[in-house]
């Protein structure tokens, strides 16, 4: 089984917590000593902290819920009044159905409480949403929808307590949610403010220390994590003084005929991952295409699919990919169904996903060794239920086919076998160009071509492929991205450096 050894600091750096974790690591706290209205008081002064950091003195309205959130929202207004601000409250209910905590704090704000409607909006220049956070299961409805959106179409900035009002914690869905520009939540992310489209509306996101003990955190297992070399940089591959070509993996991409530029790329990047050759497999047909346009990347013809069939058979590659070109035939079919059969670590994108839409079970069966599948939604549709949320999805994915699956897009979700997932958020939006695609499945591939297990490979390549578009700006076409692939990569074994001579 494929492994990533986190250590406690990637762990507390990048684990998303889920509704239900979050509530057990405070109802862990409680137990350890840390009583919940201290923990309540420390989250609305967080809350207070990131707004005083921000804004001056303004008119500022606090939205408050019936529940916890509405506890922290109080706090928060009770400690800015203090401070000087001009501060109102308005509540969905009333303060006296308030629980425990929550009330108790509550009872500490001395002014008027308002019934909460779209016309306590007036006058406001700064809205703290304090209504339900990330434990709310359903649509928002009534006043609570009505002032949200009117909030939203005022244009005043909307700070959202653990997250705004309408996103689900779990999964980024939104319903009925408007944007914040920022988002204070408590000791660990959730998953919604990574996912789509809760990140969006999540603004900036601030995770505050609230009092829930290390050892409390530390004993609640994450299955999920935001992506970030923390997790897997330790394990990414580096040339050795007594390193050569052969010690540094062989990849070999499947090469399409006619459409060639999408395996060009895709070799491209698995030699800028590091792979020490790389080589093209291409039908006979298409080798002067291929050859003419290469220069370090070697080019292998074949003439019948017995050909194909020896150069797999063959101890000299350490990876295989196939997928970008490659055309949905049943030849495409064979050749994917072939290299599995090898048990050697395989990379399946694009056509070599789709080929499968009429039988994936087939897909299911052949698998065999280390595999990572990098659908679209479009491609994931064809061949997985397209139910639930994306990391349930993906989850469920990579459960069926006994492979790491990595769903792409701009909240691309990384998920193994065994449960465990990574959301990436690096990706800009100059992504959403052709090819992209085709270089991270390359990428991939020279990470798998070095001997990285395939979770591995695939966040890491996921992360260096976010970072090399990061690192080339406005008007890129996928062919750039492996030439900025070494520039990332001297950036991140210099800080990986300097991180351990400081330990």
């Amino acid at each position: 089984m494929n492994r990533l050894s986190f250590g406690s600091e990637a762990s507390s750096q990048t684990a998303l917590l889920t509704v239900r974790q979050m509530a057990e690591a405070d109802r862990l706290s409680v137990a350890a000593g840390v009583s919940s209205f201290e923990l309540m008081g420390n989250a609305g002064a967080a809350v207070a902290h990131e707004i005083e950091t921000r804004w001056t003195p303004r008119p500022l309205l606090v939205l408050c819920g019936p529940g916890n959130n509405g506890g922290d929202g109080f706090v928060t207004a009770h400690l800015l009044a203090e401070a000087g601000w001009p501060v109102r409250v308005a509540m969905l209910g009333s303060r006296f159905s308030l629980q425990d905590e929550a009330r108790q704090h509550a009872q500490r704000w001395s002014g008027e409480v308002e019934a909460l409607s779209p016309l306590v909006l007036k006058d406001a220049e700064l809205i703290v949403d304090a209504l339900f956070g990330a434990g709310l299961s359903r649509p928002l409805e009534g006043q609570a929808l009505d002032t949200l959106a009117a909030a939203g179409h005022g244009g005043v900035p909307i700070v959202a307590i653990d997250t705004p009002s309408g996103v689900m914690g779990d999964t980024g869905a939104a319903l009925g949610a408007v944007k914040a520009v920022l988002t204070v939540t408590f000791s660990r992310k959730k998953p919604g403010h990574l996912l789509l489209p809760g990140r969006d509306l999540c603004g900036e996101v601030v995770v505050a220390d609230i009092g829930n003990p290390k050892s409390v955190l530390d004993s609640i297992t994450p299955r999920a994590f935001e992506n970030d070399p923390a997790l897997w940089l330790a394990e990414l591959p580096r040339a050795q003084a007594d390193s050569n070509k052969h010690s540094r993996g062989h990849a070999l991409v499947f090469g399409g005929y006619p459409v060639t530029g999408a395996a060009r790329m895709a070799a491209r990047g698995a030699a800028r991952a590091g792979a020490g050759l790389t080589t093209i497999a291409v039908p006979d047909i298409a080798l002067p295409v291929y050859a003419a346009t290469l220069n370090s990347i070697m080019v292998q013809p074949w003439v019948t699919p017995e050909d194909f069939g020896h150069l797999l058979n063959g101890s000299r590659f350490s990876a295989w990919l196939i997928g970008p070109g490659a055309g949905v035939n049943k030849d495409t079919f064979g050749h994917v169904l072939a290299m599995l059969a090898t048990g050697r670590p395989t990379v399946i994108d694009a056509d070599a996903i789709t080929v499968f839409q009429d039988d994936p079970e087939a897909l299911d069966r052949a698998i065999r060794g280390p595999c990572v599948l990098t659908p679209h939604d479009g491609e994931f549709c064809r061949i997985f239920d397209a139910s639930g949320d994306k990391l349930t999805r993906a989850r469920a994915a990579a459960l069926r086919c006994s492979a790491v699956v990595v769903l792409k897009g701009s909240d691309t979700v990384i998920a193994a076998p065994d449960g465990r997932a990574i959301v990436n958020t690096n990706a800009p939006s100059s992504l959403a160009t052709a090819g992209s695609g085709d270089v991270l499945g390359g990428i991939i591939l020279g990470l798998l071509a070095q001997g990285v297990s395939a979770f591995t490979a695939a966040a890491a390549g996921v992360w260096l492929h976010g970072a090399a578009a990061a690192e080339f700006g406005p008007g890129l076409l996928a062919e750039d991205l492996p030439d900025m692939l070494p520039a990332v990569l001297r950036r991140l074994y210099s800080c990986g450096e300097a991180h351990r001579h400081d330990k």
